[in-house]
């Protein structure tokens, strides 16, 4: 089991997003796990983690999906703000520190807030524009994903609400 934080959209704004990913080559992310990584952090111990984030304070927020992008060195297409929005920057520089401080080891690469829709895409002639959808980001989750013969499965292990303003 391996364990990261992330924002889910709702269902609405995720299978807009994955009904305009399946017009693409690739393999598209099914609409129930689409979602925004916050921090990855592999195999850890679920208590550990829980304790960091219940320190974090954070602000609801929008996340405006306005983007789509191929990145050609790992095959991917991926949906997100032009800008990332100072509340979410805020929130992820708070849960980040707080793992840090629990010793958690997390990538040292910049945040870049993307939803990954296609995997080993090929690189696509034209990237149509995104439907008009709301991502209302009320509350991050510490998920963990497992891994079967019938592919990886999601789960959501605890929920931590934003405040409101």
């Amino acid at each position: 089991m391996r364990l990261f934080f992330a924002a889910w959209p709702p269902p609405q704004t995720a299978e807009a997003l994955a009904r305009w990913a399946r017009q693409f080559q690739g393999r598209p992310t099914p609409a129930e796990k689409i979602h925004l990584t916050l921090a990855f952090l592999g195999a850890a111990q679920p208590e550990k983690a829980s304790a960091a984030a219940r320190r974090v304070e954070g602000r609801a927020h929008a996340l405006p999906i306005e983007v789509a992008k191929y990145w050609k060195h790992n095959q991917i297409v991926w949906a997100g703000p032009r800008e990332t929005p100072a509340a979410l920057k805020a929130l992820v520089e708070a849960l980040h520190f707080e793992l840090y401080r629990a010793e958690f080891i997390l990538e040292r690469r910049p945040f870049a807030a993307h939803v990954t829709l296609l995997r080993k895409a090929p690189k696509p002639p034209l990237l149509p524009p995104l439907p008009s959808m709301d991502w209302p980001v009320r509350e991050f989750v510490l998920a963990s994903s497992s891994v079967s013969s019938k592919g990886s499965a999601y789960g959501i292990l605890e929920r931590f609400p934003l405040r409101s303003g």
